[in-house]
């Protein structure tokens, strides 16, 4: 953003800071042109090249799928044999990746972690895009999409279709609140930053939007409690959305989809891929949009820590799935397929990236950076969407009656169609934040510059201000050590263990 599309003092803090804190003050300031810099400042040549590249994409899986809808089904691949494929893959993978991102929120804030403020409204805006791709995945999913009306008018409360519509639409409604609330005090900020005379039309749009924010007491209050109840809503909703699409497996009888495990087993891959997928995002945003100084080494580490303990979840999950079916002896053909057939190596792609490798990345100090983070945060949203495929086509191409094998090729509709979901997410996303800010401003001014790097207790930030000063005093310090880890200084008692980041 340049210097002049914006006047400067519209991106000074609201609050006053005593003892002539201009450094946090000064941070403030940066952080709101950061946040503010992709709504307001003038796109670069690639931006808008990046832009045009998706959306070329974007049309040529429109393309395809109107192909699709003059030759049926049959143009994607499928068959008697392969009834469910990659469309049903898709939906799964995107809803849940959308899940994570939206859940990883939630309970962040829940929690009271303050260093989740640069990564909330990345994460929520994540979840937001990708929740509204999978529920469009839907439709060339069908082989008549123009019928779909009728799951709302002919209603069978027996079939797992229906309820899988009422729990994605219900989990869509709370995850467009869940992003909206956060909003609210971000979009008058913006407006104060626009300015009505600039951009009118942005202005009325913005000063609707925020609800006559203000700032008060009264409306934080109110605002911070109804986003707690909105966040521990979601978390249970999400749990349900997985669990409903698994019984939509679950309820077909076929081989490797009647377990009672699929549902624990869909809700973690939804983690676990959602975790991985706003790692991606939040890197390549922090270098895109210059938020290296906001989203540091620090919470990418923090979020390989939550995606490896998934990982090992599901890796475990996984094998109890092959165990105890394997070990009955009754329909175990779509094991053999999955781990020494024709899907082998498709198994074995995700073992090895998808499980492997993050553990590797995050278990070895010097795999554990930005980029080997990110790039093994691909690497697991690419194999989980393999590790889908494994759970899709043996099941369904296992024969019930005789030995023949079904089989499922992808054709150029089926890639076209699943890579414009893809180019999907990225350009959502640039065009979402090119109308709202790519950071959370408020809650970053709320935790300040130590607490959105860190969460640390009031005892960490004394103990530092002491250490400061007593580092400016000719090598004296004002405390006295009493060889137990202590420092007492000004009649404070700070024990070592909270001193250390």
């Amino acid at each position: 953003m340049k210097k002049e599309d914006v006047d400067d003092r519209a991106l000074l803090p609201d609050k006053a800071f005593g003892n002539g804190d201009h450094k946090e003050r000064d941070w403030i300031s940066d952080a709101r042109r950061a946040a503010i810099a992709p709504t307001i400042g003038r796109t670069s040549v690639r931006w808008r090249l990046s832009v045009a590249l998706l959306s070329l994409v974007v049309l040529a899986g429109f393309v395809a799928w109107i192909y699709q809808l003059k030759h049926g089904l049959g143009a994607a691949g499928y068959n008697d044999q392969a009834f469910w494929a990659v469309y049903i893959v898709d939906v799964i993978a995107f809803i849940g990746v959308s899940y994570g991102g939206a859940v990883i929120s939630a309970i962040l804030r829940l929690t009271g972690q303050s260093w989740r403020a640069p990564l909330t409204r990345l994460a929520e805006g994540t979840a937001l895009v990708t929740v509204i791709i999978g529920a469009l995945f839907i439709f060339p999913h069908l082989g008549r999409p123009e019928r779909f009306w009728e799951i709302l008018v002919y209603v069978n409360t027996s079939s797992p279709l229906f309820w899988d519509f009422v729990a994605i639409g219900t989990y869509v409604l709370a995850t467009v609140v869940f992003f909206y609330l956060p909003l609210i005090p971000d979009l008058a900020i913006v407006n104060k930053v626009l300015g009505r005379p600039d951009r009118p039309a942005r202005y009325r749009l913005y000063k609707a939007l925020s609800l006559n924010w203000m700032g008060s007491e009264r409306q934080r209050r109110l605002l911070h409690g109804v986003m707690s109840l909105v966040a521990l809503i979601i978390v249970p909703l999400a749990v349900s959305v997985h669990s409903v699409l698994s019984w939509a497996f679950a309820t077909t009888s076929r081989p490797g989809w009647n377990e009672t495990i699929l549902p624990p087993y869909f809700v973690i891959a939804a983690l676990y891929s959602g975790t991985a997928l706003v790692i991606v995002v939040a890197s390549a945003f922090r270098k895109g949009y210059n938020l290296q100084r906001f989203i540091t080494k620090r919470h990418f580490v923090r979020l390989g820590y939550i995606m490896a303990a998934l990982g090992l979840v599901y890796a475990y999950l996984t094998l109890a799935d092959m165990m105890t079916d394997g070990y009955t002896g009754i329909t175990t053909g779509w094991i053999s397929q999955t781990v020494t057939g024709r899907y082998a190596p498709w198994f074995w792609f995700y073992v090895l990236v998808g499980e492997v490798l993050p553990i590797v990345v995050v278990a070895v100090k010097r795999f554990r950076n930005i980029a080997g983070l990110t790039t093994a945060s691909v690497g697991v949203v690419i194999a989980l969407w393999v590790k889908r495929i494994v759970i899709v086509l043996p099941p369904v191409t296992q024969p019930l009656i005789g030995g023949h094998w079904g089989s499922y090729h992808f054709t150029w509709v089926s890639v076209t169609i699943t890579l414009a979901g893809v180019a999907a997410i990225p350009l959502g996303l640039m065009l979402l934040f090119r109308l709202i800010p790519v950071m959370s401003i408020d809650e970053m001014e709320e935790m300040g510059e130590l607490g959105s790097a860190e969460q640390v207790s009031e005892h960490t930030i004394v103990a530092q201000e002491l250490l400061s000063v007593g580092a400016n005093s000719n090598g004296h310090s004002n405390g006295h050590g009493n060889g137990n880890g202590h420092v007492h200084g000004n009649g404070i008692h700070v024990p070592e263990k909270e001193v250390q980041l």
